[in-house]
Formats: structure tokens, C-alpha cells, sequence
């Protein structure tokens, strides 16, 4: 009965949120850290993973599937959509987090200073990352899954990684944002913290679109 009752309160907190998922549904091919129903508000060490970085990375699951939630209905209009000449669309902002968490990567993992990646990179992930003029112009037309599979994409990379680092390694240290010392475990906060302030946008833009 107990086990019973936990699995109907943990569904209903998902219906209520619009995370709905069957049992085994998970967003991300990681086959070290799958998050389902039962462990998804779970933050706290992942099997697979250092202590520290395993819940930092439990943090950015959860966002991710929060923000998964939010677009994932989307048709290609709406993803395209624009409330005025400076704003940026859902599609937009959806690649711009696919290229934050690209270049922290490179940062980080790769330890390249930065800025300094490869012109191939640069072509592939600048104009979302910058987003502004070029990125209302040029992104635009695709459905949803391409910009789901891109953050997955990139994620798959970060699962990877951290799996291969100890704790101390969040505590690498270098000038950084604003030129004040800045360590790894501050970096990747932002990358997940980020995600939350484009969905509050995401959101803020949905409640406009002109077909809801």
C-alpha cells in the first residue's frame, strides 16, 4: 500500500508539472546516469560519478527535463516566433543553450582558453551562442527535435566527462567571470542556472504566442 501511494503522489507531481513520463522514459542515452520518475527530484550522488559532481549533475538533469517539458508540444511556427525585431525565439534560445554548454565543455574538460576552439567549432556554435541580429535570421525552420537532439548531443559529451573526474576537480580555479577567480563547479552552475533564465523566457513567450 505504502509503495502503492508513493508511486501515485510521484505521478501526480509530474502530471501537475507537465512532465508526465512513462516509468522508464528518460531524456539522454547516458548509461551511467538515467534519470526516471522515482529519482528525477532525487538531488543528491549519481551512480557513476564523484559525490560532488554526481549531484551538481542531478541539478542539470532535472532543469534540462523541465525545460524538455516546456518546449517539447512546440510546432515549427511557434519555435519560430518572435515578439518583437530584438527578441529571441524558443528555437533560438533552445541551440544558444546547446552552444553554452558546448564552449564550457571546452573550457573546462578541454581546458582551452576561451574563445580559442577551432574555426570549425566556431562556424558550427557562434551564431547560436551570440544569438542577437544573426541568430533571429539564420535559426529558424526547424522542428523541435532537432533542437532536442542538439542539447542531447551535447549533454551525452557532459555525462562522459564528469564521469571521468574526481570532486577536486570542480575545485580547479582560474580568472574568470569578471576577471575574479572562478572554479569549475561555479562554471557548470552557470550552465545549469542558465537554463533556467532562458526558461523562464521560453515560458514568458509561450503565454504570447498567437495560436495559444
Amino acid at each position: 500500500m505504502k509503495a502503492s501511494r508513493r508511486k501515485f503522489l510521484a505521478g501526480s507531481t509530474l502530471i501537475t508539472a507537465g512532465l508526465a513520463l512513462t516509468p522508464t522514459q528518460s531524456f539522454g542515452n547516458s548509461k551511467k546516469e538515467k534519470s526516471t520518475i522515482d529519482d528525477l527530484y532525487l538531488i543528491g550522488p549519481k551512480e557513476g560519478y564523484a559525490p560532488e559532481i554526481g549531484t551538481l549533475l542531478s541539478t542539470m538533469t532535472m532543469m534540462r527535463h523541465w525545460v524538455i517539458g516546456t518546449v517539447k508540444d512546440l510546432t515549427v511556427e511557434q519555435l519560430d516566433y518572435q515578439i518583437d525585431d530584438q527578441s529571441n525565439s524558443i528555437g533560438a534560445m533552445l541551440l544558444h543553450l546547446a552552444a553554452t554548454e558546448r564552449y564550457y565543455q571546452l573550457n573546462t574538460f578541454n581546458e582551452m582558453e576561451w574563445g580559442s576552439w577551432s574555426d570549425e567549432i566556431k562556424e558550427e556554435w557562434d551564431v547560436p551562442m551570440s544569438m542577437g541580429k544573426d541568430g533571429r535570421e539564420k535559426i529558424k525552420g526547424h522542428p523541435v527535435d532537432f533542437y532536442l537532439s542538439k542539447l542531447e548531443e551535447v549533454r551525452e559529451i557532459t555525462h562522459n566527462e564528469l564521469a571521468k573526474r574526481d570532486d577536486s576537480w570542480l575545485e580547479k580555479t582560474e580568472p574568470f567571470f569578471q576577471n575574479k577567480p572562478t572554479n569549475n563547479y561555479c562554471k557548470w552552475f552557470h550552465v545549469c542556472e542558465h537554463e533556467s533564465n532562458h526558461r523562464g523566457q521560453m515560458k514568458f513567450i509561450i503565454k504570447r504566442l498567437p495560436s495559444v
